[in-house]
C-alpha cells in the first residue's frame, strides 16, 4: 500500500463526513416545529429564553461553526428533550447495547453465510445446493420485524426456552441476534455461492486437484481467499448497520440500545439527539469502509499493483 494510497483514502473520509455533517445539520434546520411546544402553549417569553440558553437565538452559521467546533472537540451537546442528558451520554450508554449484539450478529453472519455458500458451490445440482439458496431466498425476503416476531412465537411463547424480551442476561440476546443475522447471512451467501462457482473453474483449482487435495482443502486452502473478496467490500455498510442496531428490532425486543433512542428523537424532535445520532453512524460507517478498503489492499494484491500504476501514471503526466 502506497502512501498516497493511505492519504486520498484519509482526504474522502474527511471531505465525506464534512459533506454529511453539513447536509445533516441544516436539514434539521429546515425542519417544521419546534421541539419545545409540542401540544402544550409556551408563553412568548418563556420560548425566547429556552432557544437563548440553547443558542438557537444566534445566526444560523453561528451555530453551525459552533458545532464543527463541537464535532472536533467530542461534544455533541445537550438532548433538548431529556434535562441533563447529553447526546454523548446517550451514545455511550447505547452504542455498547447495539454492538453487544451486532457484533454476535456479524460473527454468525460471516461463518454461516460463508459456510452455506461454500457448500452451495461444491454442491452445485445436488440437494445441499438447493436447500441453501432456499434459505437465502427466505432469509432476504422475510422482514426482519416478521422474521422476530416468528423467534418470539417459537422460542418463548411455544418452546419457553429464551425470554421474550428486555434486556438483561446473554440469553436475552439470543434471538435479537439470529433476526438481526438472519439477511446478512442470505446475502453473504449468495456472494460466496457466486464467486466460489467461478472460482472453482479456475485452473489452479484443477490443479490443486491434480494434486490430490480434497475439496474442503480445496475451499479452504485456495478458493475462498478469491471467493470471499466481495463480502469484504460488503462488510463496511452491513457491520454500521449491525452494530449500530436495527431500529425495528430493538424496538421489538425491547432493547435500550441506539435504535430506540433515534426514533424517539425523531417523534420529540429533539434535533440535537437525531444530528449527534446520525454523525455518530456516519463517522462509523466512514471509518469502517475505510478500514475495509485498507484491509482489501492487504488481502488483494492487484489493488495495489492497480494503485502503484495509477500513482506512476500521475507522476508521469506531471
Amino acid at each position: 500500500m502506497t502512501l498516497s494510497y493511505f492519504i486520498k483514502k484519509i482526504l474522502i473520509l474527511l471531505l465525506s463526513l464534512f459533506l454529511v455533517i453539513t447536509g445533516t445539520f441544516f436539514l434539521m434546520k429546515i425542519i417544521p416545529g419546534d421541539p419545545f411546544i409540542q401540544d402544550k402553549i409556551v408563553p412568548q417569553e418563556v420560548m425566547e429564553a429556552i432557544h437563548k440558553y440553547y443558542g438557537l437565538d444566534k445566526p444560523l452559521w453561528i451555530q453551525y461553526l459552533k458545532y464543527l467546533k463541537g464535532f472536533v472537540t467530542a461534544d455533541l451537546g445537550p438532548s433538548l428533550i431529556y434535562q441533563g442528558r447529553t447526546v454523548n451520554q446517550i451514545i455511550r450508554e447505547g452504542f455498547p447495547v447495539s454492538a453487544a449484539v451486532g457484533i454476535q450478529a456479524l460473527l454468525l453472519s460471516l461463518f454461516f453465510g460463508t459456510f452455506l455458500g461454500s457448500i452451495a458451490a461444491a454442491k452445485q445440482q445436488k440437494w445441499q445446493n438447493n436447500a441453501a439458496m432456499i434459505f437465502t431466498t427466505i432469509g432476504i425476503s422475510i422482514p426482519n420485524f416478521v422474521m422476530a416476531s416468528l423467534l418470539q412465537y417459537i422460542f418463548c411463547m411455544k418452546l419457553n426456552l429464551l425470554p421474550i424480551a428486555r434486556w438483561g442476561s446473554y440469553g436475552h440476546t439470543v434471538l435479537p441476534t439470529i433476526a438481526l443475522a438472519c439477511m446478512p447471512t442470505a446475502f453473504i451467501a449468495r456472494l460466496i455461492r457466486a464467486n466460489m462457482v467461478e472460482v472453482l473453474k479456475q485452473d489452479y483449482i484443477k490443479t490443486a486437484y491434480a494434486k490430490g487435495l480434497k475439496l474442503p482443502k480445496v475451499i479452504l486452502k485456495h478458493a475462498l481467499r478469491n471467493a470471499i473478496l466481495p463480502v469484504i467490500s460488503y462488510l463496511g455498510p452491513i457491520t454500521t448497520y449491525l452494530l449500530t442496531g436495527s431500529f425495528v428490532i430493538e424496538k421489538i425486543f425491547g432493547i435500550p440500545g441506539l435504535g430506540q433512542w433515534l426514533v424517539l428523537s425523531i417523534s420529540n424532535r429533539d434535533y440535537p439527539v437525531i444530528l449527534g445520532l446520525t454523525v455518530f453512524y456516519s463517522t462509523l460507517l466512514l471509518t469502517i469502509i475505510f478500514l475495509v478498503d485498507i484491509l482489501y489492499t492487504f488481502i488483494d494484491p492487484r489493488v495495489q499493483i492497480s494503485q502503484r500504476r495509477e500513482d506512476e501514471r500521475t507522476e508521469f503526466a506531471f
